[in-house]
């Protein structure tokens, strides 16, 4: 099996090629897409795809449309995220955000357009599959990104500022802010190799818990954090509803190693090797806590 650094590398090469794939994009808005779409970041999503859908037997040139796709969708949603009216950053993975370097109007036609290059990259390689697995995957990954999904988790963030954190709101806004895409990361892969309800559940499952102890180590860093550690401003979640908030340092971090067990023991009931699963949940708490 390779490793997450393998998958992550052949992403990084196949964005570009994929984005400018779709034709002749204005000057302007191809140079602010780009300039957000590769500013860095580990691609997790995308890689977490790809190892899903060859963990299972599948093809990752096959998938690697589905992939890249999701990295546009994750990246449009933090251009919008940085943006004045949501959270206000100036700073994305060291750099100076989207809407810094090229406006708020450019920003957000940016943001977009990745949206909608994602769309367009899915549709096109599912048209090119001779059955429906690629529709499935793309119906995942726009569903786990829409109005029932990371959209209704960031809504929840913005309408509940300043409020008293309660637990099922939090659990809310996590579980699809964050939770949602790296659900759709493990689902939409297991799709593409034809996995059965079973184990698409269980990766989903994985990918839920994932996600869940992700933000509740974002939530300490950000409390705990400096600018070189997490390539943004720390502190910038005051007044927001965060785990830290709801829980305290140590609760969180104590909550956030369950997850970690919790999205374990889901992937193990995969019929394949998920090491490499397991181990990168378990670098989540090396890396932050």
């Amino acid at each position: 099996m390779r490793s997450l650094d393998d998958y992550r590398n052949a992403t990084e090469q196949s964005l570009l090629p994929m984005l400018r794939s779709l034709g002749e994009i204005p000057d302007r808005l191809r140079e602010a897409m780009e300039y957000s779409l590769m500013a860095g970041g580990k691609r997790i999503r995308p890689s977490l795809l790809l190892a899903a859908c060859e963990t299972a037997g599948g093809d990752t040139r096959m998938a690697m449309p589905f992939a890249c796709a999701l990295e546009m969708i994750h990246t449009y949603s933090l251009i919008h995220d940085d943006l004045p009216a949501l959270d206000n950053d100036d700073l994305r993975r060291g750099k100076p955000t989207s809407h810094m370097i090229f406006g708020e109007d450019m920003a957000i036609l940016a943001g977009d357009g990745l949206l909608n290059a994602a769309a367009e990259l899915m549709a096109g390689a599912a048209l090119r599959l001779d059955d429906l697995q690629g529709f499935h995957a793309m119906e995942i990954i726009m569903r786990h990104a829409g109005v029932t999904g990371m959209i209704a988790g960031q809504t929840m963030d913005v309408i509940s500022e300043g409020g008293t954190p309660r637990e099922d709101l939090v659990e809310y806004i996590h579980s699809h802010k964050t939770a949602d895409l790296l659900e759709a990361a493990m689902e939409a892969g297991l799709a593409l190799a034809g996995a059965n309800r079973d184990q698409i559940a269980a990766g989903r499952e994985y990918g839920y818990h994932l996600g869940m102890a992700f933000q509740m180590t974002d939530d300490l860093l950000d409390v705990i954090g400096d600018v070189k550690m997490m390539g943004k401003k720390p502190g910038m979640d005051e007044g927001k509803m965060t785990w830290v908030a709801l829980r305290g340092i140590a609760d969180t971090e104590k909550d956030a190693r369950e997850e970690i067990d919790r999205a374990n023991e889901a992937i193990s009931r995969l019929p394949w090797n998920t090491a490499l699963f397991q181990e990168f949940a378990r670098s989540l708490i090396d890396r932050h806590l």
